[in-house]
């Protein structure tokens, strides 16, 4: 496998680091210090084609890899978690999964205001009492005829206040434990009501909230997949949302690398840079480091994507790997800076935050250290889906 970036590579890095640098991070300080999501931003991102890269142009998406896919997710990132976010839930958990396992008439109706950013996206799986232990949501889904009643709330939902389209998974069958769950297309119009997170303490530049779900129709022709097909559906979602987190947690390290550089070199102590002292060059170095071996991790992960090939430990351990370097990078970066890197005014301080939920959602540090260790023992093996992501080119 050959992880040179093509030209078309080089563009979408270039055309997302421009777009960043020029739209978004100077929204983010404001942004962040009102815990305040910017809507428009989003808007933006769409009309740019950020929200369908790597979707079919037949379902209104520009048709690039997967590989392009993280690209634009570590640029992203680079500037502020938030607006990676964006992508992984609208994109990566929404409209990939849709993509996988969606009939012809959903993707048209669905896929194609996504990939244009026309409609907002979500994923609505968590709930108060089920975060890791997916099996244990409560929200429940009954057959009346020819739709479904939807009951039941989610919690740390990315976009509540904004999606316009949610996949929700409920229990069709409780009696049937994991094997009852099933997962729906809602509209916001069907009657879901949402509301906002305070008091995050990172990522506050990005909208989280509840979702609440009483007695909503939802036509059967919204059902996605088959019955009982939730919870493989909302793992394959998982993969493509770690894929994201993976190739992000690069851009927070490219991040911290670049602020912890500069500022070594300006600041001095002792009548000389800090950046001579070895100490803050072995920190340095470790940032170095994670960024060119974690590129290396999503790259591979990305590579398999556009193969068509199933790719749930490598993503997995990308996600692992990065996200716990990105962390460390930086807590660094704050110790490379000081006092100073405990002030808003250098951004350093809000890295480390937004780092910091990196290492918990869309799978814990813990439970992806175990899943590696039983892939590797033997006590895990991931078997074919009834329906793959397509490889790309997807015409």
């Amino acid at each position: 496998m050959d992880f040179t970036l093509t030209e078309a590579h080089q563009r979408m890095r270039t055309t997302v680091r421009e777009f960043a640098e020029k739209e978004i991070a100077p929204l983010i300080p404001e942004l962040d210090a009102r815990g305040e999501h910017s809507t428009p931003m989003i808007r933006s991102m769409g009309k740019r084609g950020l929200l369908g890269i790597c979707l079919p142009e037949r379902y209104g998406g520009l048709g690039e890899d997967y590989i392009s896919f993280g690209l634009a997710c570590e640029e992203l990132e680079r500037v502020d978690t938030s607006a990676r976010v964006v992508l992984a839930v609208h994109t990566a958990l929404n409209s990939l999964t849709l993509l996988q396992w969606g009939t012809e008439e959903q993707k048209h109706r669905y896929l194609v205001p996504q990939a244009r950013g026309e409609k907002i996206a979500a994923y609505a799986l968590t709930e108060p009492g089920a975060g890791s232990d997916a099996a244990a949501i409560e929200s429940t889904a009954c057959r009346q005829g020819d739709h479904y009643l939807l009951n039941g709330s989610k919690f740390w939902i990315s976009l509540a206040d904004v999606a316009d389209h949610f996949l929700v998974f409920a229990y069709t069958d409780k009696s049937k434990g994991h094997h009852g769950i099933s997962a729906f297309i809602v509209e916001r119009g069907f009657g879901i009501s949402s509301g906002t997170i305070k008091g995050k303490l990172g990522v506050r530049a990005g909208n989280t909230g509840g979702l609440f779900l009483k007695d909503v129709p939802v036509p059967a022709e919204n059902l996605l997949g088959q019955e009982g097909e939730g919870f493989k559906i909302a793992m394959s979602a998982l993969d493509n949302g770690r894929y994201t987190l993976a190739s992000g947690a690069v851009g927070i390290i490219c991040a911290c690398l670049e602020a912890s550089v500069q500022y070594a070199n300006e600041r001095k102590t002792f009548g000389r840079p800090i950046g001579e002292h070895q100490l803050v060059q072995r920190m340095i170095a470790k940032m170095v480091a994670a960024r060119d071996s974690g590129r290396l991790l999503y790259y591979h992960a990305g590579w398999l994507k556009n193969q068509g090939i199933r790719h749930t430990r490598e993503t997995a351990l990308a996600k692992w790997v990065n996200c716990n370097a990105a962390f460390e990078a930086a807590n660094d970066a704050i110790q490379i800076h000081g006092a100073n890197g405990y002030f808003s005014r250098y951004p350093v301080e809000r890295y480390f935050r937004n780092a910091r939920g990196t290492t918990i959602y869309e799978g814990t540090n813990e439970i992806h250290e175990l899943l590696q260790a039983q892939y590797a023992l033997g006590y895990r093996q991931d078997k074919p889906l009834r329906c793959t992501l397509p490889p790309w080119p997807s015409e």
